[in-house]
């Protein structure tokens, strides 16, 4: 498994922008934890959880909506 696997709709060759928006998402509070703890600061691990749960959540509802208008397989 590839990025592009992750990040491409069921035909492995159309971007899908729910994959981006939650890869993006997630990076972004993965990187905002390690900044945090970089200099220094507390973090709340519930907190950290909570926040990681919601994207998932989220994003997984929203790739679930939309998994009828995929692009089907040409073989």
């Amino acid at each position: 498994m590839t990025i592009k696997d992750l990040l491409t709709g069921k035909d492995n060759k159309t971007p899908d922008l729910g994959r981006w928006s939650w890869a993006v998402s997630t990076l972004s509070v993965i990187a905002g934890g390690i900044w945090n703890a970089a200099h220094g600061s507390a973090i709340d691990l519930m907190s950290f959880a909570q926040s990681i749960g919601v994207i998932v959540a989220a994003h997984g509802g929203a790739l679930w909506a939309k998994k009828d208008t995929e692009p089907e397989v040409k073989e």
